[in-house]
C-alpha cells in the first residue's frame, strides 16, 4: 500500500505539488499516552498527521489534493485532522480549484472521543460548499476506508474511484467481528463488489489514475474556461431537417412502420457506439450510488467536439430492463449536471419500461414523473436525442429539453405501435396502421414541433452506422454550444414555454 506522499509522487505531475499543511499542535485534552502514540507516529511516518494537503497537477490539469496517511493512527481522523481538511476544502473553494480526495482510514480518532466523531459534520458541510460553488469533487478510496470517513467525505464525489482490492465499507471487519462474535461476509466490503453494485464509478490502479483524472477533468471543468468560437450558422453536411424551416429531408419520409423496424434491428448502433465514435473524453459513470447497477442505463461524462456534457441514455445492448434504478441513475446524472453547470445530453432507444411487481414496488411511475421534473428544471442546457425506439413512460422520462433531435428512424409513442393496436383494435397486426395514426414517426414529430431537427439515415443507421453516428455528433456539438451561448433564464422559460403550447 502506497504511502500518502507516494500516492501524490504517482497521481502529481513531478515538481509540481505545494503543500498547504502548517505544524499542528496536540490537542489540549491529550493524555500523556495518547501525546506519546502521536509522536511515535509522527517519527515513523515522517509526517504530522493523518492527512496531507496541498495542489498540484495532473496531467497539467490544477487540482487541489487531500490524501490520508494510514499508517498515522491507521489515518484515524481527530480534530487537528479535519480542521486541516477544512482549511483545504475552502482553499480550493476560494480558488475555483477541483479536488481530488484520497481517504484510507479506519474513521474517527476513538482518543478524541464524540467532539472528533462530529467532525464529519464540519468536513461535510465544507464539501457541500465547495460543491455548490459548481466545482468538482473527486474521490478515490483507497485500502482500507471504512467508518465516518467512507460515511462523510469519501461518498460525496461527482465521480468515485476504488483501489483494486481495497476494503471498503461502513463497519471495519475487526470491529464487526467483536460485536457479533463471527467474522463480516467475505467478499462484500471490496472495491471490485462496490462497483458491481453501483457504489464506485470504476477500479483504477494508481499508475492509471493519472490518465483517468485528466479524462474526467477534461469535461468536469469545461463551465470555468472560455468556450471555443461559434459554429457554423448552418451545418455543412445536406439533408438536415429543422422545424420551421424549409429544408425537406434527404430522402421522402419513410413510413412509420418502416421506421419501427429499422429501429429494431438488432445491429443498430446505440448509444454506446454514439459514444465510442463520436464522443471525446469519455468516463463512464456506474450506477445511481446507492447500490443499484445493471440498469439497461449508460451514464457518462463526454464531449462532443467543444461541447462538454454528461449523457444518460438507454443501452439497447443490455440484459436488463430499464426499470426505476435506471431512472435513478438517470437523476444523479442530472444532479451532477446541475451543481456543475454541465449540458444535459439524454438518449432514448427503449421498447419501454421494465413491466414487474419490482418495477412498480420500485416507484417505477413516481421515478418517471420526477425524471420529468427534473429535467424541465435543470439550469443547464439540454438536448435529448431520439435515437431509435421511443416507447412508453421511459422514453417520456428522458424527453424533456431545450433542443430535440431525432434520427430518421427514432419514433415516439404512448406504447410500442402492437400495445396501441391492441388497445384500439384488439388486434395487434394493425400496428402498422396505428403506427401512421398516431404521428410516431421522426417526420410527424418535427411537424408537430416535438422535434427540432432530424438527422438522416443513408438509408439505415445499421447500413452506415460510423458516418450516421460522426453526423450525429456533429450535429450534437453544434447544438450544444449554440444553447451554452444562450442566456441561461430565457432558455429555460423557452423550455417550459415549448412543452406549454404542444396541441395548442
Amino acid at each position: 500500500m502506497a504511502t500518502a506522499r507516494e500516492l501524490l509522487g504517482i497521481l502529481l505531475d513531478a515538481g509540481s505539488f505545494r503543500s498547504w499543511d502548517v505544524p499542528l499542535a496536540d490537542p489540549p485534552a491529550a493524555d500523556q499516552g495518547y501525546r506519546d502514540r502521536l509522536a511515535e507516529a509522527r517519527r515513523r511516518t515522517g509526517v504530522d498527521e493523518a492527512v496531507l494537503t496541498g495542489q498540484g497537477l495532473v496531467r497539467g490539469w490544477p487540482v487541489a489534493v487531500a490524501v490520508c496517511e494510514f499508517g498515522f493512527l491507521g489515518g484515524s481522523i481527530g480534530v487537528a485532522a479535519a480542521e486541516r481538511l477544512v482549511a483545504a476544502v475552502e482553499r480550493a473553494g476560494a480558488d475555483g480549484l477541483p479536488l481530488l480526495a484520497a481517504p484510507s482510514s479506519g474513521g474517527t480518532r476513538m482518543q478524541e472521543g464524540a467532539v472528533a466523531f462530529l467532525q464529519m459534520v464540519k468536513v461535510t458541510s465544507a464539501i457541500t460548499r465547495h460543491v455548490r460553488r459548481g466545482l468538482p469533487y473527486l474521490v478515490y478510496l483507497r485500502h482500507p476506508t471504512t467508518g465516518g470517513v467512507f460515511a462523510s467525505w469519501g461518498s460525496l464525489g461527482h465521480v468515485t474511484v476504488a483501489e483494486p482490492g481495497a476494503l471498503i465499507g461502513f463497519l471495519g471487519p475487526r470491529v464487526y467481528a467483536e460485536l457479533r462474535g463471527a467474522p463480516f461476509p467475505a467478499g462484500v466490503q471490496t472495491a471490485e463488489n462496490l462497483l458491481a453494485h453501483g457504489l464506485v464509478d470504476a477500479v483504477v490502479p494508481a499508475v492509471d489514475l493519472p490518465a483517468y483524472l485528466a479524462r474526467a477533468l477534461e469535461v468536469l471543468t469545461a463551465p470555468h474556461r472560455a468556450l471555443p468560437g461559434p459554429p457554423p450558422a448552418e451545418p455543412a453536411w445536406p439533408g438536415l431537417s429543422r422545424a420551421g424551416r424549409p429544408a425537406p429531408l434527404a430522402v421522402a419520409p419513410a413510413p412509420a412502420w418502416e421506421s419501427v423496424e429499422r429501429s429494431r434491428r438488432v445491429d443498430r448502433p446505440g448509444v454506446r457506439a454514439l459514444l465510442g465514435l463520436a464522443g471525446d473524453q469519455v468516463t463512464s459513470l456506474c450506477g445511481t450510488g446507492a447500490g443499484e447497477s445493471g440498469l439497461g442505463l449508460i451514464l457518462a461524462l463526454a464531449a462532443f467536439g467543444a461541447a462538454p456534457c454528461v449523457l444518460a441514455g438507454h443501452d439497447r445492448t443490455a440484459a436488463a430492463p430499464f426499470g426505476p434504478a435506471g431512472l435513478r441513475a438517470v437523476r444523479r446524472g442530472i444532479r451532477l449536471a446541475g451543481e456543475l453547470g454541465l449540458p444535459m445530453v439524454s438518449v432514448i432507444d427503449t421498447a419501454g419500461a421494465e413491466l414487474s411487481r419490482e418495477a412498480e414496488e420500485g416507484g417505477l411511475a413516481g421515478e418517471i414523473a420526477r425524471c420529468v421534473a427534473d429535467l424541465l428544471e435543470l439550469p443547464s442546457p439540454t438536448v435529448c436525442v431520439l435515437l431509435g425506439q421511443g416507447a412508453g413512460g421511459a422514453a417520456l422520462a428522458l424527453l424533456p429539453a431545450d433542443r430535440v433531435v431525432a434520427a430518421e428512424h427514432g419514433w415516439l409513442s404512448p406504447l410500442p405501435p402492437e400495445g396501441a393496436a391492441a388497445i384500439l383494435y384488439r388486434d395487434t397486426g394493425q400496428a402498422d396502421r396505428v403506427a401512421a395514426e398516431q404521428g410516431i414517426s421522426s417526420a410527424d414529430l418535427l411537424a408537430s414541433g416535438v422535434v427540432d431537427l432530424v438527422v438522416p439515415e443513408r438509408p439505415d443507421a445499421a447500413v452506415e452506422p460510423s458516418a450516421f453516428l460522426h453526423r450525429l455528433g456533429r450535429v450534437l456539438a453544434g447544438e450544444l454550444l449554440e444553447l451554452l451561448r444562450r442566456d441561461p433564464a430565457g432558455r429555460l422559460a423557452g423550455r417550459s414555454a415549448r412543452y406549454r403550447r404542444l396541441g395548442r
